[in-house]
C-alpha cells in the first residue's frame, strides 16, 4: 500500500498547513482549513505541456503580431473587455446566483457562433436539454455552437481536441474536477489545478475561454485569491435580483481598462444593452426635493450622469451616524468636516446618509462637490436647482480643484437637457462653448453653494 501525505488547505484564501488550525493565518477566518491528500505524480503520468519548446531571445528580436479581437456584437461587453475578445485569453466571470452570468455567456456564445466562430459550451450545472430550453427561450441557435454537460477535466480535454473550438465557456469552474487530485470538486486544490490546466490549453491552442466562478457571501469569487492572478481578466456581474438592471464591471483586465462599465437590462428574451445609462439612472429622480444633486462621473471612457442623494437629520444618539452607499465612507466624513470648518455648518450632532441612486459605485474625486452640495441642501432643507449638474474635487481648505475630461461631461449633460453645469474655475480655460447650456466656474465650496442653492 502506497503512502500518502495529507495537508490542510484554507477554502477561502488557499493557505496550506501541515496540521489543522482553527484560525487561518492567511485570511484570519475560522474553521476554513480542510484536509486534502497530496498526490505525488510520477514523471510518466505528469501532463505534457501544450506549449512548444522555446529558447530565450532578446526582446528586440521578438516579432510582434497584432491579433484581431473577436467582435461579440454586444457593445457593452466589448467595452468592458477593452474592444472585443482576445484569442487565447482566459476571462473569469463572477456574480451572485441567478444574476444572469449563464444567460450573458450563452448569448455571447450564440453571437460569436453566428459569425462563424466554433464555440464549445461546457456546463457542469445543467444538462444539454436544459441549455437547449434556455436557448429556445432566448430565441438563439447556431450550428457552430457545441454543447456538452461534463465535469471530468480529462473528458473535457478530449471534447476540446475533438471540436477544436475558437471560443470556450466553462460553467462553472467549481464543478470541474481533475481525476489526479483526490479532493472534492470545488475545493481549493481542484479549483487551482483545473484553472491552471485550462489556462495551458487556452494559451497553447489560442482558445478564448470564459470560466464562471461562484462568489462567497462577501461577494468575492470563491476559491484561492491566486485564481484571479492566473486569468487575464476578471469581470463581476452585479445587480439586485428584484431589479431588472445589471452592471458588468472589470476589476482586472490585461487587454483594456479596468474602469469600464457595461449596463444591461434583463428581459424575457434575455439581456439587452442599455446604450444610454444616464437616462436610466435619472428616470426616477425627484424634482424640487432637498438633498438631491446630479453629478457627471466618468466610468472608463464613458461619462455617466447619476443622482447623488443625501439625508441629514438631528441625531438621537450620543455619536452621530455616518452611512454611505456607492461612495467612500471616509471621503464623506472628510467632506462633512470641510463643511463644518470652512462653511460653518454644524453637522457634528446630525446623522448623515449618502446614497448613489441606481446601485452605481463612484470612486473618482470629481463627485466631491456633488456630495457637499447634497449634504448642505438637506441640512438647510433648500432644494438644488433641478437642471444643474455639479462637478468638482474638493480640497481640505474648501477649494474646488479641476477634473479631467470636462468637455465630455458637459456634452453628456447637454444631451440630456440640463441647462447649467457648475465646474471648477480651472476647467473654464479651453472648454468648448455649447448651445443651450450655461457653464459656471467656481473657486471654492461657498461659491458653489451660493450658485446652486440660491432661490
Amino acid at each position: 500500500m502506497s503512502k500518502y501525505k495529507s495537508k490542510y488547505a484554507c477554502q477561502e484564501c488557499g493557505y496550506e498547513s501541515p496540521k489543522w488550525l482553527g484560525k487561518c493565518p492567511g485570511c484570519q477566518q475560522w474553521n476554513t482549513l480542510v484536509e486534502e491528500i497530496a498526490v505525488k505524480t510520477s514523471a510518466g503520468n505528469r501532463s505534457k505541456s501544450v506549449f512548444s519548446r522555446q529558447i530565450a531571445q532578446p526582446l528586440a528580436e521578438v516579432v510582434g503580431a497584432e491579433e484581431p479581437r473577436f467582435d461579440t456584437t454586444i457593445g457593452e461587453l466589448n467595452r468592458v473587455l477593452g474592444g472585443g475578445l482576445v484569442p487565447g485569453s482566459l476571462v473569469l466571470v463572477g456574480g451572485d446566483p441567478g444574476i444572469g452570468k449563464s444567460t450573458l455567456l450563452l448569448q455571447t456564445s450564440c453571437t460569436l457562433a453566428a459569425q462563424g466562430q466554433k464555440v464549445l459550451y461546457i456546463s457542469g450545472e445543467e444538462s444539454a436539454k436544459q441549455i437547449k430550453l434556455r436557448a429556445d427561450r432566448l430565441r438563439v441557435k447556431s450550428d457552430q455552437l457545441y454543447v456538452v454537460a461534463e465535469t471530468d477535466l480529462e473528458q473535457i480535454e478530449e471534447q476540446i481536441n475533438a471540436v477544436n473550438p475558437s471560443v470556450m465557456v466553462v460553467d462553472s469552474i467549481q464543478t470541474v474536477f481533475h481525476p489526479a487530485v483526490t479532493s472534492a470538486a470545488g475545493s481549493v486544490a481542484q479549483v487551482r489545478e483545473t484553472t491552471a490546466h485550462l489556462m495551458r490549453i487556452a494559451k497553447g491552442k489560442g482558445i478564448a475561454t470564459f470560466i464562471v466562478g461562484h462568489v462567497t457571501k462577501e461577494g468575492a469569487i470563491a476559491g484561492p485569491r491566486m485564481l484571479e492572478h492566473m486569468v487575464d481578466a476578471v469581470l463581476y456581474f452585479e445587480g439586485e435580483r428584484h431589479n431588472t438592471y445589471r452592471i458588468l464591471r472589470a476589476v482586472k483586465n490585461r487587454f483594456g481598462s479596468t474602469n469600464e462599465m457595461g449596463i444591461f437590462e434583463m428581459k424575457d428574451r434575455g439581456l439587452e444593452e442599455v446604450t444610454n445609462p444616464s437616462e436610466i439612472f435619472l428616470a426616477e429622480r425627484p424634482v424640487g426635493v432637498s438633498g438631491s444633486t446630479v453629478v457627471a462621473s466618468m466610468e472608463g471612457t464613458r461619462p455617466v450622469l447619476v443622482e447623488l442623494q443625501a439625508l441629514v437629520s438631528p441625531t438621537s444618539f450620543v455619536t452621530a451616524r455616518r452611512m454611505a452607499t456607492g461612495v467612500d465612507h471616509q471621503r464623506v466624513s472628510m467632506l462633512m468636516a470641510v463643511l463644518e470648518k470652512r462653511v460653518g455648518l454644524m453637522l457634528q450632532n446630525q446623522d448623515a446618509y449618502v446614497n448613489v441612486a441606481g446601485g452605481v459605485r463612484l470612486d473618482e474625486p470629481a463627485v466631491d462637490l456633488a456630495i457637499v452640495v447634497s449634504l448642505a441642501s438637506s441640512f438647510r432643507d433648500v432644494p438644488a436647482r433641478p437642471f444643474d449638474v455639479v462637478i468638482g474635487e474638493v480640497g481640505l481648505t474648501g477649494e474646488v480643484r479641476g477634473v479631467s475630461r470636462i468637455d465630455q461631461r458637459i456634452r453628456e449633460a447637454q444631451k440630456l437637457g440640463f441647462k447649467r453645469v457648475i465646474i471648477p474655475e480651472k476647467n473654464m480655460r479651453g472648454i468648448e462653448s455649447l448651445p443651450d447650456i450655461e457653464v459656471v466656474g467656481i473657486r471654492n465650496v461657498e461659491e458653489a453653494l451660493h450658485e446652486v442653492l440660491r432661490g
